[in-house]
This record gives structure tokens, sequence and C-alpha cells, in this order.
């Protein structure tokens, strides 16, 4: 029921849903572009993936655990931050200027946006790791459940933590660009490996169709969490035995981890996520073939003790 849920980071997601209807306003009313995409685009879709994880994390913590206190605070801290980051991104597009890499100084809205990113990004990660590791200990319903939660925080960690690696390719990337009013911008970093960003990209998710994208192994493993979730909800409404589901949950947060190290393979390699070469393939292949057999180990069937004698009433004399 909605009314155990923790109460903080439910309002964040709420207040965060309404939020992401400017930017989806802006994309049916404001043609600009920056560096080839849609400028209210990426707002919407940071809103859009962040309510989602703060939603996540208010049913998480519904489920009954210990020191209660202390994952309540972590959760309002991690979706207090989320809220300032959706917010900061869509301020940068309706000045139709980069939120991210932006290393402008004359720009005073820009310096406080900059240091914003650098100071709460990396403080609301290690608010994520210590969430998962105190929520590790615990037992959060069945032994299904309890584990899908688990995988699905250290997957979400991963994906969190590639996202790293865009700012690692500070030195290597850096790129003088127009944005959305004429002027010219230097960046330094960004998500596409092998080309420059902007470039040809798939729909809606823009996602580079001519060389690497970190953005994919960084959306592919935040939401990890989200997937094992619900895959642990949909497995207990199938009504499969307990051992058979944390089992399926097992092999599925191996598998999920195995494709998100594959991605980032992908992306770090140059490769586009529609052009997979022979190495990709192979990997991914490797992967798929690794969690059909843990699927039919999760079937197998382990033995069933002998059914216990019946006593025979002893006839009355």
């Amino acid at each position: 029921m909605t009314k155990s849920w923790h109460r903080p980071s439910l309002w964040v997601a709420v207040a965060m849903a309404v939020l992401t209807l400017i930017p989806l306003a802006g994309l049916v009313f404001d043609d600009r572009v920056l560096n080839g995409e849609p400028l209210w685009l990426k707002p919407f879709k940071f809103g859009l993936s962040l309510t989602i994880y703060a939603a996540t994390l208010s049913w998480m913590l519904s489920l009954p655990h210990k020191g209660k206190r202390w994952t309540s605070g972590l959760a309002t801290f991690i979706t207090v931050i989320l809220f300032a980051d959706v917010a900061l991104v869509g301020i940068q597009a309706a000045r139709g200027t980069f939120s991210h890499f932006n290393s402008v100084k004359g720009d005073p809205v820009n310096q406080v946006v900059q240091f914003m990113f650098g100071t709460s990004i990396p403080l609301m990660f290690l608010a994520n790791i210590v969430l998962a590791i105190f929520l590790s200990v615990q037992k959060l319903g069945d032994r299904p459940t309890t584990w899908a939660i688990r995988s699905g925080l250290y997957l979400a960690i991963l994906g969190m933590a590639s996202g790293y690696l865009m700012v690692f390719q500070g030195k290597s990337k850096r790129s003088v660009v127009t944005d959305a009013t004429g002027h010219d911008i230097k960046l330094h970093g960004g998500h596409a490996v092998g080309v420059p960003d902007g470039g040809p990209g798939m729909p809606v998710t823009t996602w580079s169709t001519t060389g690497g994208d970190l953005r994919i192994p960084h959306f592919f493993g935040m939401h990890g969490l989200q997937v094992l979730i619900l895959l642990g909800l949909g497995l207990a409404a199938l009504g499969l035995a307990e051992r058979t589901r944390l089992r399926l949950v097992v092999v599925a947060a191996l598998g999920y981890a195995g494709v998100f190290g594959a991605l980032t393979w992908q992306a770090l390699r140059g490769e586009p996520l529609v052009h997979p070469g022979p190495t990709t393939l192979a990997s991914l292949l490797a992967v798929l073939a690794a969690v059909v057999l843990g699927v039919a180990w999760a079937f197998r069937k382990t033995g069933t003790a002998a059914p216990a004698p019946v006593r025979q009433p002893v006839p009355q004399r």
C-alpha cells in the first residue's frame, strides 16, 4: 500500500514527475537543437529516469527492515540530490546551453551548476553505496525478493560508476561546440567514444550509431534495480517454488551483470550498439548460453524427502 511507502522519496518522485512535464512541453513547443538533438530531450530523459529510481527507493524502504531511521535519511538525501540534478539540467536547457562537461568560466550560473554537479553527484553515489551495504545484511521479505533487491542495488551502483567514464575522457575528449544560443562552449569530457558527441543517433535515446556510447551501460546498469525487482515480483505472481525463484533471480542478476560488462566493453572500444562486432557478439552469446544453463539449473529437481510413514490405528478389543 502506498501509505507505507517512504514518504520523502515518494514526494520527491511526484515532484520530479511534475517537473518532467516542463521539458515534455519544451519538446512540443521549442524546436531548438543542442549538439544534434532536441534541446529539451536530455532533461526529459533525466527526469523520467530519476523519477522511476526515486519511486523504486520509496517502495523498497516500505519493506520491513531494521534501522529505518538510517535508511530513511539516506533515501531522502539521495532523492533530494536527484531532484536538484533534474532541476539543474532543466535550468541549463532553458538557458540553451550544456549541463554537463561545460567548462565556461565567465558564466556565473554555469559555474554554480558545475560546482553543484561536482559535489552532489559523488555524495549521492557514496550514499547509494552505504544504503546498498546496509540493506545487504538484512532480510527484505522472502529470499528471492531480498536477493533481487540486493543484486539490483549493486547493479545500479555499477551503472552510476560507469558514468565517471564519461568524465575520465576529459583530457582526451575536449571540443568546442555551439550551444542553442549561438555561443561557443568548451566541453571537457563526453559520452561518445571514437566519434564526436552529437553525431547520428538512435531514435529517442540518441545513442550513437557510428561509435561507442557510454550512456548505454550507464542507463542499463542504473535500471537493473527495477528489472530485478519486477522479475522477483513477477516470479512470485506465477506461484513458482521459492527455491526456483531464488535461483532464477540469481541467474538473472549474473546474466544482467554479464550484459552490462559486454556493453561497457563495447562502448569503450568505440563500437556502436547497433553494429556489434564479432567480439561483442561472442561475449553476448556466451552470457546467453550461461543464462540458459542457469535457467535449466533453476528448474532442476533436487529430490524430495521420502514421505513419512502413515501410522495405522491400533484396533480396539
